[in-house]
């Protein structure tokens, strides 16, 4: 039996709040402990009940621009071990990297019309949960829109391949050299390889470690 999941819900719309909980209510193994209609007030309950994940608004009050994503980076530094779904009415690239530029792991971005389908909303719940990445297939398609990405994919080394996968995982570059055996070193310079092949320059307007992994996560797994 898997451990209860419990939330705290950042929206300052009245219409999806309530659509989020309702959506939540029909899975046993979540529970809603904590609602916010602003940034303030979502720091105050993720500091009170210290949920598993916190489900947010991307704008909400006092700005109305980038509280979600503010809050996800504060969560990264402050509280580590919860994870952060996104959830915006826009397939933004920009927004998506800004999620995930500290690292993948534990980190979601989903539309918001996903919140009517009640088994995606679960899936992604646990799945970001149990420390996984989940992003909306709007996002990834926007993100890749560049028409290289695929074909690139295809251009790295199954190390290269391997050292990626870690990387989407939120690994470190330390912590993926210890679980492939290799230098530090020898993991800089595969990921120097990959950003070179998938042609990720220093100028990109996506970060290149993020863009590379999202690329991965966009491949379907196919030659």
């Amino acid at each position: 039996m898997r451990d209860r999941i419990s939330v705290v819900l950042a929206e300052d719309s009245l219409l999806v709040r309530d659509s989020v909980v309702r959506a939540l209510s029909t899975d046993p193994d979540v529970t809603v402990v904590g609602v916010a209609e602003d940034y303030d007030a979502a720091v105050a309950l993720v500091a009170e009940h210290s949920p598993t994940i916190v489900l947010t608004d991307i704008r909400m009050p006092p700005t109305s621009t980038d509280e979600g994503i503010r809050l996800a980076r504060w969560m990264r530094t402050a509280h580590p071990h919860i994870g952060v779904i996104v959830l915006s009415n826009y397939a933004d690239p920009g927004y998506a990297a800004g999620l995930l530029e500290r690292g993948t792991a534990g980190r979601g971005y989903l539309l918001k019309e996903r919140v009517a389908r009640f088994e995606e909303l679960h899936d992604a719940v646990r799945q970001v949960a149990d420390g996984g990445t989940v992003l909306d297939p709007l996002v990834v398609e926007a993100l890749l829109a560049q028409p290289r990405s695929v074909q690139m994919l295809s251009r790295l080394t199954a190390r290269e391949r391997e050292v990626l996968s870690e990387l989407a995982t939120g690994f470190s570059n330390r912590t993926v050299a210890q679980r492939l055996v290799l230098s530090q070193r020898a993991v800089e310079k595969h990921i120097n390889s990959i950003f070179a092949k998938l042609e990720l320059t220093v100028d990109d307007s996506v970060d290149r470690r993020v863009k590379a992994v999202l690329m991965f996560l966009g491949d379907d797994g196919s030659p």
